[in-house]
C-alpha cells in the first residue's frame, strides 16, 4: 500500500491501482462516462475524467493513470472543469436531448454529469449534429438509437464478456461513428437470449429490445 493526496485528503491505496477507481472508491467523484472497472486498457473516449497531478504539466485522464506513492492529485481545478465542460458540450452537440421520452431519464449519467458540473443539457456553443435515421432497426432483436449513443463502448465489453467475443463494433468515423452489429444477425440474436448483455449495459438506452415498443424520436 502507498499514500496519495487527493484534494487534501490522504488516501491509502494499492500501488499500480487505477487512479479513477481509487478516487471513486474513496468517495471522491470524478465525472466519467466510458470507464469500465477492471479494464486493462481504458479507452478514455469520453474525455471527462481529467485531473491535475503535481509535477505533470497538463491535466490527464485519471482512468489511464495508475497510483504511485506520494502523488498529489487535484480533481476540481479551473483547467479540469473547463475541459470537462467542453467535453460535455461536445457530447451534447451530437445527442438528442429528449429526456422526457428516454427510458434512462432521471438515472442518466449525462444528466448526472451536467448536474455535477453545473452545466445545462442544451449545447449553446456548438451546432447540433444528429444522425438520420434516428433509430436503426436492422437487427432481428434490437433497436439502435444513434442520437442517444455516447460511444462509451460498454455494450461491446458486455457482449465480449458474455459471448467470448463482441458481436458488435464501432463503424464509420468522426461525427458519423455508430455502433454496428455484424455476423449472422439471426444467429447472434438467438445467442443473445431474452436479455442481451449490450442492452443491459447501455447507460443511455441507445440499444433497446424491439419489445420495448418505443417510437422513433420525433414520431
Amino acid at each position: 500500500m502507498v499514500t496519495i493526496i487527493v484534494d487534501d485528503t490522504e488516501i491509502q491505496a494499492e500501488e499500480g491501482a487505477n487512479l479513477l477507481e481509487v478516487c471513486l472508491d474513496n468517495g471522491i467523484f470524478i465525472p466519467n462516462l466510458c470507464h469500465i472497472p477492471g479494464q486493462s486498457r481504458p479507452r478514455a473516449s469520453c474525455r471527462m475524467c481529467f485531473v491535475e497531478i503535481e509535477g505533470v504539466g497538463r491535466p490527464i485522464t485519471s482512468c489511464t493513470e495508475t497510483v504511485r506513492d506520494g502523488m498529489r492529485v487535484r480533481t476540481g481545478t479551473e483547467r479540469v472543469r473547463r475541459l470537462q465542460r467542453a467535453g460535455l458540450q461536445f457530447l451534447l452537440s451530437v445527442h438528442d436531448v429528449d429526456c422526457g421520452h428516454c427510458p434512462s431519464n432521471k438515472h442518466c449519467p449525462l444528466q448526472d454529469t451536467a448536474r455535477f458540473l453545473k452545466a445545462g443539457l442544451k449545447s449553446k456553443k456548438l451546432d447540433k449534429i444528429l444522425s438520420s435515421p434516428p433509430v436503426i432497426r436492422e437487427h432481428p432483436l434490437l433497436d439502435y438509437y444513434p442520437n442517444r449513443c455516447i460511444l462509451c463502448g460498454k455494450c461491446l465489453d458486455a457482449c465480449r464478456r458474455k459471448m467470448g467475443q463482441p458481436l458488435l463494433t464501432f463503424a464509420k468515423r468522426g461525427f458519423e461513428t455508430i455502433i454496428s452489429f455484424f455476423g449472422e444477425k439471426e444467429r447472434t440474436a438467438l445467442a443473445c437470449g431474452e436479455e442481451p448483455a449490450c442492452a443491459a449495459a447501455c447507460p443511455v438506452s441507445a440499444i433497446r429490445l424491439h419489445s420495448a415498443g418505443e417510437d422513433a424520436p420525433g414520431a
